[in-house]
């Protein structure tokens, strides 16, 4: 193991980008091998090829500017996957409604009943059943 912390000393190493090309060539492969097609597997080795040559990159600072951009991309992505998941996770004892006048999500106890909702946005009031 000491020779694998010698030969990466001063390389990039794995990162969000890096992984996401991984899973990339992975999942081209599977599909290529489905609809036994030799295109898409010569396809599926460039982000391979391009995942290995990042981790094994001694251009520290571009790899991470790369990863960077990649990141500030996928923010987008990545932040309505985790309102959706803290949705489900929240469905047993939350309700959620979008305000009538300002459309902005607001989230309330279940089980309370008719409750008066004020938006904290625009202060707009509606009654709701919980």
């Amino acid at each position: 193991m000491n020779w694998l912390k010698k030969f990466m000393f001063g390389r990039y190493g794995g990162d969000q980008l890096s992984v996401f090309l991984l899973i990339l060539s992975i999942v081209l492969t599977v599909v290529s091998r489905l609809a036994s097609n030799s295109v898409i597997m010569f396809i599926s080795y460039i982000p391979l090829f391009l995942g290995f040559y990042r981790i094994f990159s001694r251009n520290i600072q571009k790899r991470s500017m790369e990863n960077y951009k990649f990141v500030i991309l996928t923010s987008p992505i990545y932040s309505k996957y985790k309102k959706i998941l803290n949705r489900i996770k929240n469905s047993k004892t939350h309700k959620y409604y979008k305000c009538i006048n300002c459309k902005n999500t607001l989230r309330v106890p279940k089980g309370k009943g008719k409750i008066l909702i004020t938006c904290p946005k625009c202060k707009e009031k509606f009654t709701k059943k919980t």
